[in-house]
């Protein structure tokens, strides 16, 4: 992968060796980055239609309907909703849990609409968190995650052992007052890889995830285990080892007493540089509107305060 960076929308080539193959790289990336703002497209689109009495199961149907809409017929995995104490995974034990439910919403309630649609053979992995009416709890979370954004691009440019940037994210909600919600996950990841999938006429899927897919993070488990590194970001051995390049979905998911907000996004990894595959996503732009500027965002991760 070519060593690449973005300011803003904007890409630009850093290494003259590779800057042949950049306009390549940016085309693939672009593709990324559509099915990405397609993805956060149906989730903000659902979440107007939201209302009290509604359940997990409609809206998760709400948010298929509305990908295949836009020319979704494959999935990384099929859409989830969270509703209430639920969006912190309250008391769950088992994998079944993450399914939707027929809880329904109240006002007032927070959500997490979570789908990863793969589109054209690119694949994307987002969480919308919102609430019906206000939650100042949950805005409150959302403020907070924008620490854990600065701060995973940073130590992942430092090229810091994955597993060791899973332990300061720990420590960072630790210092916030919050819980680990992403710990939840099967294998505990915060994050996991995501690439090109081959298109098929017939798109299957097991379990609520596509086969396609499911076929993918097995081969690259597989390689990842002879070279010593693994598709699945978590805070086990598995991981313990400096960012791997590719494109990774990163979801950090904060939880307090009852109410959890998270957002899931591309980290581009290249052999010597990171960057967010896209800066105008609900919930930078909310940050952006909030007044943090990228420069005083990266000022205060540094410094490991709140703005």
């Amino acid at each position: 992968m070519s060593a690449l960076v973005a300011t803003g929308a904007e890409w630009r080539c850093r290494d003259r060796a590779v800057e042949g193959a950049g306009e390549g790289m940016s085309d693939e990336l672009d593709g990324f980055r559509a099915v990405q703002r397609l993805a956060y497209a149906c989730a903000e689109a659902v979440a107007a239609r939201l209302r009290p009495g509604m359940t997990e199961r409609d809206a998760a149907r709400e948010l298929r309907a509305e990908a295949r809409g836009r020319g979704v017929r494959d999935w990384f995995h099929l859409p989830f909703a969270w509703f209430g104490d639920r969006t912190a995974f309250t008391d769950f034990k088992v994998p079944l849990q993450f399914f939707p439910t027929r809880r329904r919403l109240e006002p007032g309630m927070p959500f997490i609409l979570d789908l990863a649609p793969i589109y054209e053979g690119c694949t994307a992995d987002i969480g919308y968190s919102g609430s019906l009416g206000p939650n100042p709890v949950q805005e409150r979370l959302m403020a907070d995650l924008r620490e854990h954004r600065e701060l995973i691009l940073r130590e992942v440019r430092e090229r810091r052992p994955l597993r060791t940037i899973y332990q300061d994210v720990d420590r960072l909600m630790t210092r916030q007052g919050y819980a680990n919600r992403h710990r939840a996950y099967p294998f505990g990841v915060i994050a996991h890889k995501v690439d090109r999938v081959a298109e098929r006429r017939w798109a299957p899927h097991l379990a609520g995830f596509g086969t396609q897919s499911l076929k993918g993070l097995a081969t690259d488990a597989l390689h990842g285990h002879r070279e010593g590194w693994s598709p699945l970001w978590s805070p086990y051995r598995m991981s313990d080892h400096p960012p791997y390049p590719g494109l990774w979905a990163v979801e950090p998911h904060l939880g307090f007493r009852g109410t959890g907000a998270k957002f899931e996004e591309i980290l581009v990894v290249t052999e010597n540089d990171a960057f967010w595959l896209d800066d105008e996503l609900p919930h930078v732009t909310r940050w952006r509107a909030a007044g943090f500027t990228a420069e005083e965002t990266a000022a205060a991760a540094e410094a490991g305060v709140a703005v």
